[in-house]
Order: C-alpha cells, then sequence, then structure tokens
C-alpha cells in the first residue's frame, strides 16, 4: 500500500536528519502462502526502531538480526525465512534487506507526485549468488523517472520483482455530524485520505475530526472541484435529506471507487425518486452504483460499529470481492 511506503520513505529522511542508518526490507518472493504477500515492506533504524511489518509480528525479530550485517557492511543481502518450521505457515520468503535512504530533492519529488495523485512503480533486484548480492536494490519510478537515487543498470543475472501502486486511496465524507467523526477516525486508522465536506456556513474545524487531512467547505453545486476519482469513496451522510439530493445529483458524472449512503432503504428510494425527477436522462448505473443503506450487515449498532461496516464494504467493492467468512474459504480457494 502507498501510504506505508510513504510512512517508510519519510521516517528514513527522519532517521538521516538524526544520523541514523536505515535498512529497508522487502519481501520479494514467496513459495507457499503466508500472512502477508510480496511486496509488503518495513523500515529498520539501527537502533531497533520499526517503521511496519512484513508479518503478523513474528518475523521481525529476525530481520532485526539479519539487519544488523547491513548496518555494519553498509552491503544488501537476500535472505529465506521458512516459515513452515517456524512459525506453522506454509510458506518460504525471500527477503531482501538493503541500506535505504533518500536526499531531499528526491522527498519532495516523492511528494509531489503522492500530492499529483500519480501511480508509483517499484522495481527489487536482487541476487541470492554470493558474488552479486550486495548490488541488491529496490528502485521506485514515477512516469518511468526514479525517485530515488538512480543506480547503475544491473545484468540479467538478477531476478526482478516489480510492484505497481496505485494513488492513495481517499475519502470524501459529507457530514460532519457524530458518526462522521467515527467514520473518519476508523478510515483514516486504516491508512485512507480522508477528507470531510461541509457547507460554507459549516462551524467544525478539522480538529474535530481525528485523522482527517482536510476539512473542505463549499457550495452544494461545486462538488466538480473535488479530486474525486476511480481510488476514492464517497460516504453521504449529511442527515439532511435535501444536502443529500444536492451532492447525489452532483455526484451523477463523478467518477469514483464506491458511492454510499446512509439511511434506511426507503429514504434512498425516496431520494432517487427525486434525483430523476430533477433530473430525467439520469444514467441508471449510477443509481445501480450507489450503496444505500452503506455498509454490511455484520449487527453493527454503535457509531463506531456502523463505521467499520461501512469500510468492510468499500474494500469489499474496491477490491472486487464479495465477503463472506474467511473459516469457509476451502483449501482449494486458499
Amino acid at each position: 500500500m502507498i501510504h506505508e511506503l510513504r510512512e517508510i520513505v519519510y521516517s528514513s529522511y527522519q532517521a538521516q536528519q538524526q544520523q541514523i542508518k536505515t535498512v529497508l526490507v522487502s519481501v520479494v518472493g514467496l513459495n507457499g502462502s503466508s500472512y502477508r504477500k510480496p511486496g509488503v515492506r518495513m523500515l529498520l533504524w539501527e537502533n531497533h526502531k520499526m517503521i511496519g511489518a512484513i508479518s503478523g509480528g513474528c518475523v521481525e525479530k529476525e530481520m532485526i538480526r539479519q539487519a544488523e550485517s547491513v548496518f555494519k557492511s553498509g552491503q544488501s543481502k537476500v535472505i529465506e525465512y521458512d516459515g513452515r518450521f517456524r512459525l506453522g505457515c506454509e510458506g518460504v520468503l525471500q527477503i531482501l534487506l538493503e541500506p535505504f535512504c533518500i536526499h531531499q530533492e528526491k522527498l519532495h519529488a516523492f511528494q509531489k507526485a503522492l500530492e499529483g495523485r500519480k501511480e508509483l512503480k517499484l522495481e527489487s533486484y536482487f541476487s541470492e549468488d554470493p558474488a552479486l548480492m550486495e548490488k541488491s536494490y529496490t528502485q521506485i519510478f514515477h512516469q518511468n523517472l526514479p525517485l530515488l537515487p538512480h543506480k547503475p543498470s544491473i545484468n540479467t543475472f538478477f531476478q526482478k520483482y516489480q510492484q505497481i501502486l496505485p494513488p492513495e486511496f481517499q475519502l470524501f465524507i459529507f457530514g460532519v455530524e457524530h458518526d462522521a467523526k467515527a467514520l473518519c477516525q476508523m478510515a483514516a486508522l486504516t491508512g485512507w485520505n480522508v477528507q470531510i465536506i461541509d457547507t460554507l456556513k459549516g462551524t467544525c474545524d478539522v480538529t474535530d475530526f481525528t485523522g482527517a487531512k482536510n476539512l473542505i467547505r463549499l457550495n452544494e453545486d461545486e462538488i466538480h472541484k473535488l479530486p474525486i476519482d476511480q481510488h476514492t469513496a464517497v460516504v453521504v451522510m449529511t442527515h439532511s435529506f435535501v444536502k443529500d439530493l444536492t451532492y447525489l445529483l452532483q455526484l451523477h458524472d463523478t467518477q469514483f471507487a464506491y458511492l454510499g449512503v446512509l439511511g434506511a432503504k426507503k429514504r434512498i428510494g425516496k431520494l432517487m425518486e427525486q434525483m430523476i425527477e430533477f433530473n430525467p436522462t439520469l444514467n441508471t448505473e449510477f443509481l445501480d452504483a450507489i450503496h444505500s443503506p452503506c455498509g454490511l450487515d455484520i449487527g453493527s449498532i454503535t457509531p463506531h460499529e456502523i463505521s467499520i461496516s461501512i469500510i468492510a464494504e468499500i474494500i469489499s467493492v474496491y477490491r472486487g470481492k464479495t465477503p463472506f467468512s474467511v473459516s469457509h474459504k476451502t483449501l482449494s480457494n486458499a
């Protein structure tokens, strides 16, 4: 996830400012099954501070031990971690450990790519051959331009792991009531970029919403100004029928990953009737895309429980998955 990479890059730069070395740990291969998959990364500071994780917490201590030689030598290394014997998992991980640093100008380029909602490409070149291993490294690209200090091309004896990271997932919450605050808090914990939408006459402040990146005030007819795209979820929860109607009419021609409206089925039925009355040419695909009542039926009661159900539905829609209990998953689908 790009928010994990962002935290790693910023943390590495912070460590550099304190004259502390850092090592990037990347899972670049997997034979079998594991808690987390290739592409997951974490950062180790020389003082044993950890940013992120590559497992449920069982592999990290070994990574601290393995990183000691990388800190001392300044050379990369590739190891295999066999979870079959140590963890009871059915997988063998290939893990690349490498010195990691980023210069200020590259950090600015990285930040600009994030703010521009651009996808990033990561390429890890690695070898388990002792003669080549120390030259293994990871490169981050934006539009095929390196965002980290460019290293010389390496030969075909190296294996390559490539990963494409889409722009940061964002959530726009239309509404400022207590349940909107709960949704904001839970979504921020998920790592999403959460933005609160209020009217021009609103009196709330962004500090009222734990984890929110921004609070935007605008007229109901200015929704087109928002940077909503296919990596964006929108939840309309104003508790005002008129506001919900106005927002939904404005969202008609907007591209989004998910659109949810808080409220009972009877209410959304009335909203759709009103939308069609105001706009007879309304696209039926847009109406079908509205999730209302939003959220999965998990028996949620409190605002935070309802928020979890909404977040779970957003994830399932965005990932194209039909929710079911993982305990019912067959071995053939594992």
